[in-house]
């Protein structure tokens, strides 16, 4: 079969040919129908030697979709032919965080070598890839998997977040959103369907500040060194009771810093490699500083759950398996509004 794998650290994704792997016991082989792409993936691949530790070669691809196509012995719960969503962040499936869904925080899978497919596992940029445990697996129940693949992430990943800062967005709070891309966009939806909250997109790039107003943004600022006094201006000096920071730089966990409210929230969820001191004469008075991973898998179900109800909808650019490294260089270079999906 054909995949698209990590080769050499530091270098971009090649297409190869590869064995088609055979279900072993427990586990269930999907035909993979959509899979999408992160900036996560970049991460990884623009790692140093030394800090690099997924294994190679390696298959990318932890946002996944498929059909199931054959099962493992031992496999129940699935049969041959279901369409189903992959849950990426296993766990050992034991431990009382995985009792409760929340394998993303599970404290054993790192050193019992469990990893997320495309983040240590093979994973979907291929024709099939093994899923280690039917737990893992969601219904579509007749979603669209190219449409809402990148969920499994891109949209788990916000709702996770924005979930843990309810109680701070009452009506009349605001909710700043840093970062419109993949995950940013999705977040502006989900805050729309579920929270009362004012919500300020924030950007460098003007197509995704438009993005951002197309899907619900109340308004829009541009991501400059005069971006937090318009913010503060906007919240009558207040500033934001949660902000999300999609990003994860320098820049914008500053920006974070200066505009959220006392006792409000900051949720650094992108990948930027920045960090956020809090304490005294740090962060305003009572706020938090969180760096949320992923969702459980309950609040997987509610993310589908939203997009069946039309509240949250990915803005994708389809690629074909063949296209998948000119998919990669576009999100490495800003190049893609919303999210890229490859379809093999």
């Amino acid at each position: 079969m054909k995949a698209l794998q990590c080769l050499e650290i530091g270098a971009p994704p090649e297409l190869v040919e590869i064995e088609t792997p055979e279900p072993g016991p427990g586990e269930v082989r999907l035909r993979v129908t959509a899979a999408g792409l992160c900036h996560s993936d970049w991460f990884l691949m623009g790692l140093p030697a030394d800090q690099y530790v997924y294994g190679l070669p390696l298959t990318l691809g932890h946002e996944a979709a498929g059909v199931v196509d054959a099962l493992g012995p031992g496999a129940t719960g699935v049969a041959v032919g279901d369409a189903v969503a992959v849950y990426g962040p296993w766990g050992c499936g034991r431990c009382h965080a995985c009792a409760q869904g929340r394998e993303d925080y599970c404290p054993n899978a790192a050193a019992q070598g469990i990893a997320p497919p495309g983040l240590g596992a093979p994973g979907a940029m291929a024709e099939y890839m093994i899923v280690d445990d039917p737990r893992h697996l969601v219904s579509l129940d007749g979603l669209d998997p190219v449409e809402c693949v990148s969920l499994t992430d891109a949209g788990l990943t916000p709702y996770h977040a924005i979930r843990s800062s309810l109680s701070k967005l009452w009506p009349g709070s605001t909710a700043v959103v840093i970062g419109v891309g993949g995950l940013g966009h999705v977040a502006v939806q989900i805050l729309r369907a579920i929270t009362p909250a004012a919500i300020i997109a924030v950007d460098v790039d003007d197509d995704k500040l438009a993005l951002a107003t197309e899907v619900g943004a109340h308004r829009t600022v541009r991501s400059d060194s005069d971006a937090g006094a318009r913010i503060r201006e906007s919240t009558a000096g207040i500033g934001a009771e949660a902000v999300f920071d999609f990003v994860g730089a320098a820049a914008t966990v500053q920006l974070a810093r200066e505009v959220v409210a006392i006792d409000g929230d900051v949720q650094i969820v992108g990948i930027g490699g920045a960090t956020l001191p809090t304490g005294f004469f740090s962060t305003p008075f009572g706020a938090s500083v969180r760096a949320p991973y992923w969702g459980s898998r309950a609040e997987l179900l509610e993310v589908l759950d939203l997009a069946r109800s039309g509240s949250v909808r990915v803005h994708v650019e389809r690629f074909g398996l063949d296209d998948a490294p000119e998919a990669y260089r576009r999100l490495h270079d800003g190049g893609i509004r919303g999210r890229a999906v490859v379809v093999p």
